[in-house]
């Protein structure tokens, strides 16, 4: 996305208003950042209407700018801003509102959305019209800044099957890739180049984690084992051996002192990384384990279920502390945010569902999750999830409000995988197909 494409909505009548609106957004053009695009861009011979069609249906934002004229116009509001509309809910676009002349606004579909300019105080009120403009290409701005965030900057292809699982160095500087081709794959994340591949594996690989120090990787798979591996070198160090089915998931703490893993045996085991030990069985289930979080603070495990439970741990007794039901289908995907307090669940029900962890309350559900929720993350400040979803989607949604921020649709088959880096200003998707693909600020 070289840049963000701007699409204006507007009544004739406020021609030349919009012509204002375009001089103050030109410099952010000229700086690459916008591109945008009207009906008078429309050459001699071509159909008008698709013309609209194809540019509304593919622009990342529509300004819909308001007046008595625009409220007055059929197109306008029942074509055209229906349209953005139900590309905004989708989370396909972004609508703003710009309140160009006094007019009653607030009880239409869009009333809900923050208008521009400042205070929603229309254009023709200002004392100074370039001052109006200026205060609206400056909020603008600020949404395209938002957007390009999460460019595709690489398609890493290397893969033959299924990415089930992703992973970043503590410095954000490489990925690891496990896959259902029995390979680890590692690559250099802001080149997008692969440095080598661990062939160690004798079957599917579901699962692997990083150590906190980038000196250790570990990987579980369709096999009972669970293998230790120098990052650096590729070597394989150990394999743990305890598990009698797939190890379905694998968490280390933050200290990298204790591996957490939970396996198609029905059973959660926590293990000494650096000896090979098992130390405690938490766990025997009566239902398969889909997915394990580990608190920062490593004092609480969540696990989630194929008896659509969520099940929270103490990852030291091996106490369960609380079942937590609200899914109707297998939970598949459990993350924890940075400070502990937040429980995320993505479910084959097709919903995201946000918990208080310590008191089990539903805080909020994400509806048009897509379909089958498959993995889930928190970026570093716990503000934005990322989910992908069978449907081929990767989502990014706002915790605090349940919002969806934004729809990324580069895939061509379902995500199975999604990982943000540590600063957060990076995320990754794994595929169907084998691709990985790397999103974030060019």
């Amino acid at each position: 996305m070289a840049s963000i494409e701007i699409f204006f909505c507007y009544a004739r009548e406020d021609e030349d208003l919009r012509k204002g609106l375009e001089k103050q957004l030109r410099a952010l053009k000229r700086q690459g950042l916008i591109d945008f695009w009207h009906d008078r861009e429309i050459a001699p011979g071509l159909e008008w209407e698709s013309e609209i069609d194809k540019h509304l249906n593919t622009a990342q934002v529509i300004l819909l700018l308001i007046s008595p004229d625009f409220m007055d116009s059929d197109y306008c509001y029942s074509v055209e801003m229906k349209r953005a509309m139900q590309r905004h809910e989708l989370g396909d676009a972004r609508v703003i509102p710009i309140i160009l002349r006094p007019v009653y606004w607030q009880g239409a579909p869009f009333g809900k959305l923050q208008a521009l300019p400042a205070d929603a105080k229309p254009v023709k009120s200002w004392g100074d019209l370039d001052e109006a403009f200026f205060n609206i290409a400056e909020g603008i701005r600020i949404v395209v800044e938002e957007l390009k965030a999460f460019t595709l900057l690489h398609t890493l292809e290397g893969h033959s099957e299924a990415i089930w699982s992703l992973a970043f160095s503590p410095d954000g500087q490489t990925l690891v890739s496990g896959s259902n081709d029995r390979t680890i794959k590692i690559w250099n994340v802001p080149t997008g180049i692969l440095l080598r591949t661990l062939t160690g594996n004798m079957s599917n690989v579901w699962s692997i984690a990083l150590s906190p120090d980038g000196q250790t990787l570990i990987s579980g798979s369709k096999e009972s084992s669970i293998k230790v591996w120098n990052y650096l070198t590729g070597e394989l160090l150990r394999s743990l051996d305890g598990h009698t089915g797939g190890v379905q998931s694998i968490v280390l703490s933050a200290d990298g002192q204790t591996l957490v893993s939970a396996s198609e045996d029905k059973t959660i085991k926590v293990w000494n990384p650096h000896t090979g030990d098992m130390l405690r069985t938490v766990a025997e289930n009566d239902s398969t384990l889909w997915s394990i979080a580990l608190s920062a603070d490593g004092q609480t495990l969540v696990s989630g279920n194929e008896d659509k439970t969520i099940k929270v741990w103490n990852p030291h007794t091996g106490e369960l502390l609380r079942t937590i039901i609200g899914h109707s289908a297998p939970v598949l995907s459990v993350a924890l945010s940075p400070d502990g307090q937040t429980l995320a669940s993505g479910s084959g029900d097709f919903t995201i569902k946000i918990w208080n962890l310590r008191t089990g309350e539903l805080l909020r559900k994400l509806t048009d999750a897509g379909h089958t929720i498959w993995s889930i993350t928190f970026n570093s400040s716990g503000q934005l999830l990322a989910s992908g979803a069978r449907d081929e989607t990767v989502r990014i949604w706002n915790v605090q409000t349940g919002k969806r921020f934004r729809n990324l649709r580069e895939h061509s088959f379902g995500v199975l995988s999604v990982a943000f880096s540590p600063d957060g200003q990076t995320l990754v998707s794994g595929s169907e197909d084998g691709r990985v693909k790397i999103w974030g600020k060019p």
